[in-house]
Formats: C-alpha cells, structure tokens, sequence
C-alpha cells in the first residue's frame, strides 16, 4: 500500500502582533482588504504545504476567502 506523500513544513511566518481574528486587514500582495477569519495551521492540498500560521481572510459583507502569502506583510487599511 502507497504512503501518502509527505507534507512539506513552511517556516512559521510573524504575525503582526495587532492582527487577530476578527481584525480589518489590507493585504498589499493581493491588493485586498478584509477580515481575518482564521490563524492556525494549514496544509494546502495542492502543495502539500504545511503552514504554521496560515492567515484566512475575506472581504467585509462576504465573498470568496483566501490565504494571506506573506503574513509580516499586512497592513492596517
């Protein structure tokens, strides 16, 4: 029986220490601005990459979600 293939661990990235659930954020990677949703670990099922402080956002009012890539990088809006 085939093992999975191993996951792959992302170095822990900061956070800035004003950035929580619930907090506006602008994320200048994407040029977009929203609400944090979620800080934890994540794997990406396409990569397989495990990342120690995932970011989730998404817009205010609703709408499609995403990952922030580089957490250090955020912004207050």
């Amino acid at each position: 029986m085939p093992c999975p293939p191993k996951s792959r661990l992302r170095q822990r990235q900061s956070i800035p220490g004003w950035v929580s659930e619930g907090t506006r954020i602008h994320d200048p990677l994407k040029g977009r601005t929203g609400i944090v949703q979620f800080i934890g670990e994540f794997e990406d099922p396409k990569s397989r990459v495990l990342m120690q402080n995932a970011v989730f956002a998404r817009p205010e009012g609703g709408g499609v979600e995403w990952v922030v890539e580089d957490p250090s990088s955020l912004e207050r809006p």
